[in-house]
Parts: C-alpha cells; sequence; structure tokens
C-alpha cells in the first residue's frame, strides 16, 4: 500500500500544515503552479515527490518537472497535468490524450482551476481529482488538500483537507 499527499496551486506558500497532514505519506505528488523553486525543494526533501510544471512555473521548475506525467504507483495508472479540465470539460489537448490512452482504473489529477473535484470519468473509466488550491493566490476561500490510497490497483482511503482560509491555519479533515 502507498499513501498519497496531493496538492496544487501553491503559487509560492507552503502552508505548515501540509507537512503534519502529509507526515504519514510515502510520497508527495504536486498537480503544478508550484510557484518557485523553494516550494518545490522543500516537498522534494520531505518525501518523494511526483509532479508537473503549472503555467505560472518558471524555467527552473520546467526543468525538473514534466508538463504531462504517466506512471503506475502500486498498481494503479496516473496521468498528471496542470491544465486538464475535468469530465464533460476536458482541456482540448488532455481531451484527445485521454481518448487515445485513458488511465482506465486509475487516476487523472489536475490542477490550475483552485476548484477541488472528484468525480469519476464513466465513460472513460478512471477517477478525475484536483485538489484544489493550497496557497494564497487565486479566487478560492478554503486551502484544500487531499490524501487517498493506492493499493495493488485500488484507489481507497480517501480524504479531503481543509487549511483553512487563503493566509489562515486550520486544518479540518473531510471523509469522502
Amino acid at each position: 500500500m502507498t499513501k498519497i499527499g496531493l496538492l496544487s496551486d501553491t503559487h509560492s506558500f507552503l502552508d505548515e500544515k501540509v507537512f503534519q497532514y502529509f507526515a504519514e505519506c510515502d510520497e508527495v505528488w504536486h498537480a503544478g503552479d508550484f510557484g518557485n523553486v523553494a516550494v518545490m525543494d522543500r516537498l522534494k526533501a520531505f518525501k518523494p515527490l511526483r509532479g508537473v510544471y503549472g503555467n505560472i512555473d518558471g524555467k527552473e521548475i520546467r526543468a525538473e518537472m514534466p508538463l504531462d506525467l504517466r506512471f503506475e504507483c502500486d498498481g494503479v495508472p496516473v496521468f498528471m497535468t496542470h491544465i486538464g479540465g475535468y469530465p464533460g470539460r476536458y482541456n482540448p489537448r488532455v481531451r484527445s490524450i485521454l481518448q487515445a490512452d485513458p488511465p482506465r482504473d486509475g487516476l487523472f489529477i489536475s490542477g490550475h482551476s483552485h476548484i477541488l473535484k472528484v468525480m469519476p470519468d464513466r465513460t472513460l473509466g478512471f477517477l478525475h481529482i484536483n485538489p484544489g488550491a493550497c496557497g494564497n493566490e487565486g479566487w478560492h476561500k478554503v486551502k484544500t488538500l487531499v490524501r487517498f490510497t493506492l493499493d495493488r490497483g485500488t484507489i481507497g482511503d480517501l480524504q479531503i483537507i481543509e487549511l483553512g482560509g487563503r493566509g489562515i491555519g486550520g486544518g479540518k479533515e473531510k471523509m469522502g
């Protein structure tokens, strides 16, 4: 079993509560818009990090993180990109990728919208997760994270974590 901590859209701010909520995680995944190299480096020093660059990320982050990332973790296929959309409203570039080669029985992860979404794509056969935003920049009102487990091809124990409003600490878990 692999425990995953998923975040996105930090925009150069890394809430200290991330380290508390991801302490038991085996890996941290970031769905883009790190904002600066310091955020990426702190996460890499904390846990093994997988991620993609976002539209605000500069050359240094783009040199280390790809636009799209495909991998398998504990038997679960994963496709991650920053600007992806969601079932029924995919970004045109991503729609063609997903239609040609969907991560069947796996995960499609994106960020960018600052809107937390966890929803299945029943047509293409995977679960979509956008962890929302956990930085202080953007129009979102509450900073969010997602935790889940991957175990021999199964996605489970999904938890949504609210860190509080922008610029505010906090930490409220919601089981999903």
